[in-house]
């Protein structure tokens, strides 16, 4: 670069003073001796040198380097006139004028060419072009096109704007089309990618755009503004991450007010479905208390390896606490037994369950199966080991159950009030039996936090079943807490029902967490926001509101946020009845058999104890389903 620099100087001269006569004439081109030719040369060179013009490399000879070019010239001129000047020819300065212009046109455009040259030489002649629409001429969109014109791979054909103002300008060589000439463009410019260079436009805007160009089989990219790549910002407007906490209504309950550590002190715990939210939340919190074991059953393999890992690095290597990871199924009899014996199990925190109501609505057969005689199984190997503490975990769906999941969770709590009854006769009655109640738990999977979490990363819209329905809220953390402490207040056959608080309008939530995530609600009063909320119709078994109580009696603990149900219960006989008519079905894979036999036992219990008082009033009339 610098010998080019050297040698269009002379050349310059020659075809400056040519114009200016109007023909070549070395005689009357000025400076045209040996002497002077390479004193013109070397002040061409020094002045490359001084300005460092010989370093740009030519795929960044751009703007900056084109105005250093035009320096160069002029300084060129100047001195050709002053050198002129010394030697008394005094040529006239105009025909300097022109040297200089040539000199800086030569510059540029021999620059230019062999930018294209070496191109043409590394270019991959196998590699596939993408020709590209480039979405936004702002700020971005120009330094993008700019950047692109350096890739032989990615060719700009055109921007899209929608600004009208700048729709059908040149901008950076390229014209400025308004959105709709999009498909236009695709179809006769061969365009087969959209760049999306608006970092400044919202994600449901963006997402709306990606699932457009998509539908019409173009690739879409998107990228922030150089300036969020300097400050180090992420990539076009990542979500808030939000604390499912902030969404209580009340404050986070943290301390458990029961110094509940000696129970699980120095015992053997065994936890059914440590890979789930409450499991897994359940063996961090007994890791605390240092039992003597923790055993794990879980029936997902990645989940155990996950929260076996997790509590082995969670552990203090000084006082390495025995964790015994189980692969298998509460259904698995001879496997309980062997793990209560193997392992002298002393108290047994039951968590293992379907939960999801619409999947074991679909699936009542399996999931009927596995919360009930699941149960069962584990119980009456735990009785026969003679554990100490048997604690179930329940749900406030179990009372007055609609669907298949809340009624085989009923139907597990009066299994276990009817073995606490009769554990006399089972393992010489060493076994207390209870149960612990509590409603919906933030940030679990498959709760409403992360499925509208979901939603809105993906542009919305939220969906919700009805805009009256109430659920009652937990936090993961609170529910293992207060699991842990009414286990230490279990006497045998009590059903402990957790303070929830108040329960929470679904809609409500929907809307807090998209003004958590940096969004406005879309609705009549908004029409402009950026996320919809859309009612989709209570899905079969839903219920708008949920109880914990079946009764209205209930007795206070030692804890202030734990309270003992006074709860009805069938007798020996009838909760045989209902078992051998649930098996029944169960075992003949009768589906209908099963509903009917759950129905039937679900009214029984409805015309004994029919509910008293609704949490929260529906806000909208209109819209309430007849009946429930």
């Amino acid at each position: 670069m610098l010998a080019l620099d050297t040698l269009l100087a002379p050349i310059a001269l020659l075809l400056g003073f040519a114009l200016f006569h109007n023909g070549f004439s070395l005689e009357q081109t000025p400076l045209f001796s040996v002497r002077a030719i390479l004193l013109i040369m070397l002040i061409s060179g020094l002045l490359a040198v001084v300005m460092d013009i010989y370093r740009i490399q030519l795929k960044a000879y751009e703007n900056r380097a084109i105005g250093l070019s035009a320096i160069h010239a002029i300084a060129l001129g100047l001195s050709a006139i002053t050198l002129d000047g010394l030697t008394g020819h005094n040529n006239p300065v105009s025909g300097f004028i022109i040297f200089a212009i040539i000199f800086f046109l030569l510059a540029v455009v021999s620059r230019l060419a062999l930018l294209q040259v070496l191109l043409s030489v590394y270019r991959d002649k196998d590699t596939k072009q993408s020709r590209v629409l480039i979405y936004g001429a702002g700020p971005t969109g120009r330094q993008l096109a700019a950047a692109l014109r350096m890739d032989d791979t990615i060719i700009p054909v055109a921007f899209i704007d929608d600004n009208t103002t700048l729709q059908g300008s040149i901008v950076q060589g390229l014209r400025v089309y308004s959105p709709e000439k999009v498909r236009k463009l695709q179809r006769t410019r061969q365009v087969d990618r959209v760049l999306l260079a608006m970092p400044s436009i919202g994600r449901p805007r963006m997402l709306e755009l990606t699932k457009q160009f998509n539908s019409w089989d173009l690739d879409v990219q998107a990228l922030p503004s150089f300036a969020q790549l300097a400050r180090g910002t992420t990539l076009v407007g990542q979500l808030t991450t939000v604390a499912p906490g902030q969404f209580l209504g009340r404050p986070a309950f943290e301390d458990d007010m029961l110094d509940g550590i000696a129970t699980y002190r120095d015992r053997c715990v065994f936890i059914t479905g440590a890979g789930g939210s409450i499991g897994s939340e359940l063996c961090r919190q007994v890791l605390d208390y240092k039992p003597r074991c923790l055993v794990l059953l879980e029936m997902s393999e990645l989940a155990l390896y996950e929260i076996d890992k997790e509590l082995r690095e969670q552990q203090n290597n000084e006082t390495a606490i025995e964790i015994v990871p189980f692969l298998g199924s509460v259904m698995d009899a001879p496997l309980m037994r062997q793990i209560m014996e193997r392992h002298s199990v002393e108290i047994v925190l039951h968590a293992a369950a379907y939960k999801h109501v619409p999947l074991v609505e679909r699936n009542a057969i399996v999931g009927v199966s596995n919360n009930v005689f699941g149960t069962q199984t584990l119980a009456i190997a735990a009785a026969e080991a003679g554990v100490a503490q048997f604690i179930l975990i329940s749900s406030d769906k179990a009372v007055r159950p609609t669907n298949a999941m809340g009624a085989s969770k009923r139907l597990a709590e009066i299994l276990i009030q009817d073995l606490a009854n009769r554990t006399a006769q089972i393992g010489q009655g060493k076994t207390i039996f209870s149960m612990v109640r509590f409603g919906n738990v933030l940030g679990s999977s498959g709760s409403v936090v992360p499925l509208f979490q979901d939603q809105i990363r993906k542009g919305g819209p939220i969906t919700l079943t009805h805009r009256d329905v109430t659920r009652y809220f937990m936090t993961i953390p609170e529910a293992s807490r207060l699991v842990l402490a009414a286990g230490a207040l279990a006497v045998g056959g009590d059903v402990f029902v957790l303070d929830m608080g108040d329960p929470v309008l679904i809609y409500d939530l929907a809307r807090q967490m998209i003004e958590a995530a940096g969004y406005t609600p879309r609705d009549v009063n908004n029409p402009n926001g950026d996320i919809d909320i859309v009612m989709t119709g209570l899905r079969p078994g839903e219920k708008l509101y949920e109880e914990l109580l079946i009764g209205t009696e209930s007795r206070p603990t030692m804890h202030p946020k734990i309270v003992r149900a006074r709860e009805p219960q069938l007798s020996e006989i009838e909760v045989a009845a209902v078992l051998k008519a649930v098996r029944s079905a169960i075992n003949t894979l009768d589906e209908d058999a099963l509903r009917n036999a759950l129905t039937q036992w679900i009214e029984q219990i409805r015309m004994t104890n029919p509910p008293t008082v609704l949490p929260v009033q529906p806000t909208d009339t209109s819209t309430k389903p007849a009946s429930l």
